[in-house]
């Protein structure tokens, strides 16, 4: 059963946009964006199993320029809106 994971990112002032860019590279992340608040970047992940987040995290995302603290937030239940459902 696959994972899913909010990572949310403190990175280096101005290098939001680059962080995300660099992100989206990962075959993991299914989108990242800037976002205002506590954290300057989220990116919502998707690992085949548990295990493999924090390997994710520990040696591709730590590794990333300008990313200075990591949070990690596992989903426990997905809820999709209208736009996001199958069409019948």
């Amino acid at each position: 059963m696959a994972v899913l994971a909010y990572v949310l990112f403190k990175v280096s002032s101005g290098s939001e946009r680059e962080v995300c860019q660099k992100l989206i590279g990962f075959d993991e992340v299914l989108h990242a964006d800037i976002i205002f608040g506590e954290y300057d970047v989220v990116a919502k992940v998707e690992m085949p199993e548990l295990s493999k987040l924090e390997e994710f995290v520990s040696l591709k995302v730590r590794n990333v320029p300008n990313v200075l603290v990591t949070s990690k937030m596992i989903v426990s239940r997905e809820y999709k809106g209208k736009s996001q459902r199958p069409k019948t």
